[in-house]
């Protein structure tokens, strides 16, 4: 019998009612506080699915440079003002399989 092992990266966060919750990627503090900090951004957060939350996570933390990686923060959250429940022209996170 074959076992169906996953990475360990894959592994389920169990369910919580927080930001980035049930995701691959684990949402880093600068991105925490930024979301926290604007109550509409907050809502949509809440409101997409927690693949479109994994979605933003990874987007932002595959910045190479801490300059870029900020000025996704602030673009991301501009996005999601204007609607966006997903970062636009990104091939989705390498890193689910």
């Amino acid at each position: 019998m074959i076992k169906d092992v996953k990475p360990k990266y894959l592994k389920k966060i169990p369910y919580e009612k927080e930001f980035g919750a049930e995701v691959v990627h684990v949402l880093p503090e600068d991105f925490r506080e930024a979301i926290e900090s604007d109550e509409f951004v907050q809502s949509v957060w809440s409101s997409i699915s927690p693949l479109a939350r994994n979605e933003w996570i990874c987007w932002v933390i595959s910045a190479k440079l801490a300059k870029t990686r900020a000025h996704r923060i602030v673009v991301g959250l501009s996005k999601m003002h204007q609607g966006d429940r997903r970062p636009c022209c990104w091939p989705g996170c390498p890193h689910r399989l």
